[in-house]
């Protein structure tokens, strides 16, 4: 190994210093130059080769070549006249030939391996596979469409033998008869088809150096010309299937021109295919903006929009859908609902829903939760007088379940098979009450259904009608009842004639009737007619020995609404419930409950305390009331505790009406609902 000591450090010096790192048949023994920041000195460091600032010293330590960089003659002779005999001198003009042809060879290397790279990322992004291999059959180049078409990769196969990658491979025949085979058919290992055309690579001197292979998957192309051959049939199925819905539907391409319309199209909006294909999609509007030309902008469906469309001015509601094939928009589908016919069938099925809710008792005395004495007496009393005829009076406060024993009365007698009609008298106004109670005769009023109506009593004949909030009806409603339940016939409004019912009636109030009595806001002898069945029905608070039995049978009600699986209460959450007056009875008990599992966590089984709000007695000057304000001294908080209990009062004192409520205490009747979601008052 020859040693090199190499003065000057500039750009001949540095270019030699890199070549001579690269070859193992030279070792460096030293960069000398009197300039301390001289290139060539940075990068002799960096490489752990000596350096300094004195040749002189170095030719005295077995120095095979010196390479005189500096380009300064006066450095060169003096190199000269001072080497020992055997060290070789290399002028500076040879080493600066040297480091030009250095960089030039630097310079075309990069070109070329800049092109190779060019060249490759093209090879790799072309639809079609490329395989190339030397004269050895050799594998030097596969790309990636090659790679994905024989799902094999170019590192498993760079160097190996064809054959083992392509095993029926032509490409060794080509080498041997150097004749290209173009567009040949071939089945792969992995069952695709593919199109092949093999060439060989002859260089200029005419010389075989390899051959290559371009192959195209024509297996997806096979794919698709048979589902072409069914084309003309899908498309005149799918036109058929638009024209034959009863939605309106139309279909315009990618300009917002339309393409199809189908006959309920036609019959909304009054226009035929003459006035729409071809047109722009806004031809149809007569008032609001075009959803598909809003859709073909956006490329995002739009649903329930209202417009009119049609020389009609016809009112619609307009669902629209983009088309996009591969990410490409190729129009859009839009749907068109009639509001008028969509309120017609919307009324009707709130009828409907309100006629099945009118005719059927869902409740049996099974589903009335309760083994206390009292809740007992009262279901006892109940299934006595679902045996008889008698009229029969509910009385309880709100919430108890007086509707549940009515459902339950009505399917425990023999009536139970013909149709149970609910009444409200309270909800509905008075100037219809008597129409609605009793019907009416055509033109009996103005608005009145031609041929006249049936009322509720007929409605309920050979079965039972239940009128709740009974206590609510005026003296004059009053009268009328006391009518039919002496006489056993109705008369409709406008009629002169009455018509005879066999109706089992059942009431329920919360009123004082006997107090109503007394301040002349109640008939005394339609009382005594109500009155020959009557059935208390206890509070919670008489009865709180049926809490956990009531609290677990909601628990179970309201897993089922909402999905959830909850078990049980705790006993700390059930002492809490136990110890409160429950006003609202089962339907604050069930607030209560439904608000606990509803911010209990998804997996929680078992209600506890924490999610049980404070409830505390509502009477005001308790100890217990009294005990509470003590421990909050806030202003704010007095004020909020007086105006609940202060609401609660009127509440109870209105015997829990909240419109009566609302009006006694001189506010709207939302601002009580409001204020009652905010004091939990039930």
């Amino acid at each position: 190994m020859k040693r090199v000591l190499i003065v000057g450090a500039g750009k001949g010096g540095s270019a030699l210093l890199y070549l001579l790192l690269e070859t193992e048949r030279m070792e460096i023994a030293a960069v000398i130059d009197i300039d301390e920041n001289a290139k060539g000195l940075k990068l002799a460091s960096l490489s752990g080769i000596p350096v300094g600032s004195d040749w002189k010293a170095w030719l005295k330590m077995d120095i095979d070549i010196v390479i005189e960089a500096t380009g300064n003659e006066h450095v060169l002779k003096d190199i000269v006249s001072e080497r020992p005999s055997k060290t070789v001198v290399i002028p500076g003009s040879v080493a600066y030939i040297i480091s030009e042809l250095l960089y030039e060879k630097e310079s075309l290397l990069n070109e070329l391996k800049h092109q190779a790279n060019r060249q490759e990322l093209l090879l790799n992004h072309i639809h079609d596979g490329m395989i190339v291999i030397d004269e050895r059959e050799r594998i030097q180049f596969i790309n990636k469409s090659a790679e994905k078409i024989l799902h094999k990769t170019r590192k498993q196969f760079q160097g190996r033998n064809i054959t083992e990658l392509v095993e029926t491979s032509r490409l060794p025949h080509v080498l041997q008869t150097q004749r290209k085979e173009v567009n040949q058919k071939l089945v792969l290992e992995n069952r695709k088809k593919v199109v092949s055309t093999r060439i060989p690579i002859i260089n200029e001197i005419g010389e075989l150096v390899g051959a290559f292979a371009v192959f195209k998957d024509i297996t997806e192309v096979m794919k698709l010309a048979e589902e072409n051959t069914d084309l003309n049939e899908i498309k005149t199925m799918l036109e058929a299937i638009i024209r034959s819905s009863d939605e309106a539907i139309s279909v315009v391409d990618e300009n917002g021109n339309g393409l199809m319309i189908n006959p309920a199209y036609t019959r909304i909006t009054g226009l035929n295919e003459k006035d729409v294909i071809g047109f722009p999609a806004t031809v149809d509007i007569s008032e609001g903006e075009s959803m598909h030309m809003k859709v073909l902008q956006t490329r995002r469906a739009v649903r329930g929009v209202r417009m009119k469309v049609g020389p009609g001015e016809k009112e619609v509601i307009v669902n629209v859908a983009p088309v996009i094939v591969h990410g490409v928009i190729k129009g859009s589908v839009g749907v068109l609902h009639d509001v008028t016919e969509i309120q017609s069938l919307t009324k009707e099925l709130k009828r409907a829903r309100q006629i099945i809710r009118n005719l059927e008792a869902r409740y049996t005395f099974d589903d009335i939760i309760g083994s206390s004495s009292e809740m007992k007496l009262a279901l006892e009393q109940a299934r006595v007088g679902a045996k008889t005829p008698a009229t029969v009076l509910l009385r309880g406060e709100s919430g108890t379940g007086k509707e549940l024993f009515a459902h339950a009365i009505h399917n425990e007698s023999n009536r139970k098979h013909n149709k149970f009609i609910r009444v409200n008298c309270a909800a509905i106004v008075e100037s219809l009450l008597e129409s609605e109670l009793f019907g009416y005769e055509d033109g009996a009023f103005t608005g009145a259904k031609r041929g006249g109506k049936k009322g509720l009593f007929e409605e309920a004949n050979h079965g039972s009608i239940f009128l709740d909030e009974v206590g609510e009806l005026s003296l004059n409603m009053q009268a009328k009842l006391l009518r039919v339940l002496q006489e056993h016939e109705i008369v409709r409004v406008g009629a002169s004639k009455p018509i005879s019912i066999d109706v089992r009636i059942i009431t329920a109030t919360n009123v004082n009737l006997e107090k109503a009595i007394m301040n002349h806001t109640f008939r005394e002898d339609l009382y005594y007619r109500l009155n020959k069945l009557p059935i208390f029905i206890p509070s919670v608070k008489e009865r709180r020995s049926d809490l956990p039995e009531l609290i677990q049978h909601i628990i179970q009600k309201i897993n089922m609404d909402y999905g959830r699986s909850v078990r049980s209460i705790s006993n700390e959450a059930l002492d809490n419930l136990m110890n409160y007056d429950w006003p609202g009875n089962v339907r604050e008990l069930e607030n209560v409950i439904s608000r606990a599992m509803i911010f209990m966590g998804i997996n929680e089984e078992v209600i506890t305390k924490e999610y049980i709000p404070g409830l505390r007695s509502h009477a005001i000057g308790t100890s217990h009331s009294f005990s509470k304000r003590k421990e909050e001294n806030s202003l704010q908080h007095a004020m909020e505790e007086f105006e609940r209990d202060y609401i609660y009062n009127i509440y109870k004192q209105n015997n829990f009406n909240k419109t009566k409520t609302a009006k006694t205490l001189n506010i709207s009747i939302r601002n009580l609902y409001y204020k009652m979601e905010k004091y939990h008052i039930d």
